[in-house]
């Protein structure tokens, strides 16, 4: 099977994403965490090998890639489309770690016929975790990181964004995970969809919060016959793509069976 590599700037509204395609299969675009890079992938791509074709890319801020005025859950989305069709891609698997997820899923409701299966890696949990104090705690939270990110910043650690727009970000994503929120959309995938789930916490999580979180999958599996558990993992929200990265690759091949 022919292999290539291509990566470069892909202008989107008043941005450009760092993008990287490579390999020569199946069609996969990774959806990345909340604050991550593209890098994060990197085990699950070399476990894959050149039977998919891997996409790749840095959101808005993040990596390389340049900043923005928009960084909304929508831009996200439509970022997506913007990345697919500068590659020339019509139908691919999509990958999502944690807020990629919640991404990854509304894309998939949303373009059932672009979407050849969907893999949702530790996110993407319906449940009302989001309330008055847990707000205030998201703020306080980012705004004592800031005194640090000017110093992580040029490692590539921590996004282009300030404090203030990354605690944006993290609250409008708990307002899109209520159950009334995302459930709906989960129930509206129409392709085999396949989660794997950590175990333990995330960052800024404290105790059991995280199982609480997850356990509102059980609900989604049951009216969707299109979406299920494919591995529960020891690794934590932070250390799956790591230690646990042949799960999540299994998924992407089972997937890609289903959805031939």
């Amino acid at each position: 099977m022919t292999s290539s590599t291509w990566t470069g700037m892909v202008p989107v509204e008043d941005t450009a994403l760092a993008v990287t395609d490579t390999g020569g299969g199946v069609p996969v675009i990774y959806l990345n965490g909340q604050f991550a890079t593209q890098g994060y992938w990197r085990r699950i791509l070399a476990d894959l090998g050149t039977e998919f074709r891997h996409i790749t890319y840095d959101e808005r801020a993040r990596g390389k890639s340049r900043r923005s005025a928009d960084y909304s859950f929508e831009a996200a989305v439509r970022d997506v489309d913007a990345v697919l069709a500068a590659r020339g891609v019509e139908r691919a698997i999509v990958v999502g770690w944690s807020y990629g997820a919640v991404v990854a899923a509304h894309w998939a409701a949303r373009n059932p016929a672009r979407t050849i299966g969907t893999v949702l890696v530790d996110g993407a949990f319906p449940y009302d975790w989001l309330d008055d104090a847990m707000e205030q705690r998201i703020r306080k939270m980012f705004k004592r990181l800031n005194l640090i990110m000017p110093l992580l910043r040029p490692t590539g650690l921590t996004p282009r964004m300030t404090a203030a727009q990354q605690a944006e970000s993290n609250i409008e994503l708990g307002k899109l995970s209520r159950e009334a929120e995302l459930g709906p959309v989960l129930d509206d995938i129409k392709v085999p969809t396949r989660y794997v789930v950590a175990s333990g916490t995330s960052f800024g999580s404290k105790g059991d919060e995280q199982e609480q979180i997850r356990a509102g999958l059980d609900a989604v599996t049951i009216r969707n016959p299109n979406i299920k558990v494919s591995a529960k993992v020891e690794s934590n929200h932070g250390a799956l793509l790591k230690k646990d990265f042949t799960a999540i690759s299994g998924a992407v091949r089972e997937v890609a069976r289903l959805g031939e």
